[in-house]
């Protein structure tokens, strides 16, 4: 049964937009296509400018990778309000402040209900904070509800994007394709792109390197100024996709026994990256809120940067229109230099940066371990009612328990801190897409690609259904 503040959305639902479950299974193709429709209206989105509004200093450029975003467009909120909506609801139910059972299908229904409504109301609150703080500039009342109506309207789509995808229309979640879509776009747009940049060179690496080579000069492009892309990114990026891919196949294979299908044995994988991108991911919202929260309150109180206490919190610039944090002040610390000659220029930056990373990763896959759900008990109580047992051992939970807890501890610490690790090195050395999207990334078409292969193998053998589920 659902809690009180579940029941409470019971009348909200009938006026929240919904997609519709479909009534039969759809076959493995039409669910590649409404999974591909899902990233290309996504994109094109990406794509639309906002009417009224012009491209000016970007406010939340060091985190828009996280939040699937796109400064003056349509996706200039992107997935914030529905990622910070399922978060906050999760540690909610987590810590038990709210009482929900998510395996009852009728709290999971109340709680995308409440997880929309949350949505909407922060996209409303995010609005209007852009709005009467000027991130936009100066706006007339009525061009400022033409912004309001346009990203409002763009989040339902949102929203209603990735309700259809994991109602079984599409595979896994819409949020994720929207994050891997977006990073591997950045990372084509910085390897290719042919544009010129502002210093008179080509912007993607490979143009400019092989307009270094024409001109007789191709060492120039191996290391540039101003966080524009180079060959030493372009390296970078394929040997930290090659390492990730390497460390997702690092686990440990605990054999498990269905005792309901004598007989049936299989493995349960503990991962070296058993918590996956959750604590970086964690660690970074709270870096880009304290982060845009220092720019709002340097743009509308400490303009000239003379306000002594306030620019312990953040001093900025605005250069070729970014507006960067300038030291020392908290926002400089909390963004990585994003160029080995920035590292170089001010070492101490970058150990700060990686050091508070790093720590705020720990703490996070302690504090997710604790309440996501995903601790040792946790899972052992699942197991145990699911049927499942370690072969040679007692079928209790307690049993099951003390098997697990020698490794998902150590392998979530550990794990959280060399994402943490890893994502702070990727970002000083200027990789495409951010060291935090590829993370996501790889990540993401990791988990795609265990989800296509059991479907395709559920769709040849239906048989198989009964015995390991058939989500997808």
């Amino acid at each position: 049964m659902a809690g009180r503040f579940l029941s409470a959305f019971r009348h909200v639902k009938s006026i929240l937009p919904e997609v519709q479950a479909p009534t039969r299974k759809p076959s493995f193709s039409e669910r590649i296509l409404w999974t591909a429709f899902a990233l290309i209206v996504y994109l094109v989105m990406s794509e639309i400018p906002l009417y009224h509004v012009t491209r000016g200093a970007d406010i939340y450029f060091a985190y828009r990778v996280i939040f699937a975003s796109r400064r003056g467009t349509l996706m200039e909120l992107g997935i914030g309000p529905v990622v910070t909506a399922g978060l906050i609801l999760q540690i909610l139910i987590g810590g038990g402040l709210i009482e929900a059972d998510l395996s009852d299908r009728e709290d999971r229904a109340l709680f995308t209900v409440a997880s929309k409504f949350l949505s909407i109301v922060l996209a409303v609150f995010q609005i209007a904070l852009f709005l009467s703080t000027g991130v936009w500039g100066y706006l007339t009342i009525m061009e400022s509800i033409v912004v309001f109506i346009q990203l409002l309207a763009a989040t339902l789509i949102v929203i209603l994007l990735d309700e259809m995808v994991q109602k079984g229309w599409g595979f896994g979640s819409g949020i994720s394709i929207f994050i891997a879509g977006g990073v591997i776009q950045e990372i084509l747009w910085q390897t290719f792109a042919p544009v010129p940049a502002p210093d008179g060179t080509l912007y993607g690496a490979i143009p400019a390197f092989i307009q270094g080579i024409a001109s007789g000069d191709p060492s120039s492009r191996f290391l540039r100024e101003h966080g524009y892309p180079d060959m030493i990114g372009f390296i970078s990026t394929i040997l930290l996709l090659l390492a990730l891919i390497y460390l997702q196949g690092i686990r440990v294979n605990i054999p498990i026994a269905f005792a309901r299908y004598r007989g049936y044995r299989s493995q349960y994988p503990i991962q070296l990256l058993y918590l996956s991108s959750i604590p970086v991911i964690f660690a970074s919202a709270l870096f880009s809120n304290i982060y845009v929260g220092a720019q709002i309150l340097w743009s509308n109180m400490n303009r000239n940067n003379d306000n002594p206490w306030l620019n312990w919190i953040g001093m900025f610039t605005t250069e070729e229109g970014r507006v960067t944090p300038i030291g020392p002040s908290l926002a400089y610390y909390l963004t990585p230099p994003r160029s080995i000659i920035g590292v170089i220029q001010d070492p101490v930056r970058a150990i700060v940066y990686i050091t508070l990373i790093a720590v705020f990763c720990v703490i996070f896959s302690w504090t997710w371990l604790t309440i996501g759900g995903i601790g040792a008990s946790d899972v052992a109580r699942q197991l145990v009612d699911a049927g499942v047992q370690i072969p040679g051992y007692r079928m209790t939970e307690k049993t099951i328990y003390s098997i697990l807890n020698k490794y998902i501890p150590v392998v979530g610490l550990f794990g959280g801190f060399l994402i943490g690790l890893i994502a702070g090195l990727a970002d000083l050395i200027n990789v495409f897409g951010s060291g935090i999207g590829i993370l996501l990334t790889v990540g993401i078409i990791y988990n795609y690609y265990q989800i296509l292969v059991r479907e395709h193998i559920l769709e040849m053998y239906p048989g198989l259904e009964r015995i390991i589920g058939g989500k997808g």
